[in-house]
């Protein structure tokens, strides 16, 4: 087995969804443009719609080896984030109402991830607390 990962949703309610994403490789596979987060499989609002969007109220991550870039979806994926090797990793961006989609052209509301410099062993764990947004 070269590597596993998981994902698991923690909360999914009205306004906020809370999710956790674990990887582990036990060579040196990585992940690239892997979709972590589609807002279109969370939980719709009580009146029906559709959730489309999210944006980053805070984001909380442990890497041992291997750093982790989050990106937008769009046609030209735009980075969010990078969570560094060998971190315990917070950040918390809800007091100006977390960090939203400016993705552009083809953005569909997905946070992707990609790791960087993967070898044998290394691990992630990462945890989003998002807002959602529906149309």
């Amino acid at each position: 087995m070269a590597a596993t990962a998981t994902s698991q949703t923690l909360f999914d309610g009205e306004r906020v969804a809370i999710m956790k994403f674990d990887f582990i490789t036990t060579d040196t596979a990585g992940e690239t443009l892997v979709t972590k987060v589609d807002p279109a499989l969370l939980t719709p609002s009580a009146s029906g719609l559709p959730c489309t969007a999210v944006s980053l109220l805070k984001i909380s991550g442990l890497t041992h080896g291997l750093e982790v870039t989050m990106y937008w979806d769009a046609n030209t994926p735009v980075s969010i984030e990078t969570i560094p090797p060998d971190t315990q990793y917070v950040q918390d961006y809800a007091n100006f109402g977390g960090l939203t989609n400016n993705a552009g052209a083809g953005k569909t509301g997905k946070v992707l991830f990609s790791t960087h410099d993967t070898g044998s062993n290394d691990t992630y764990t990462v945890i989003l607390e998002m807002q959602k947004f529906y149309s």
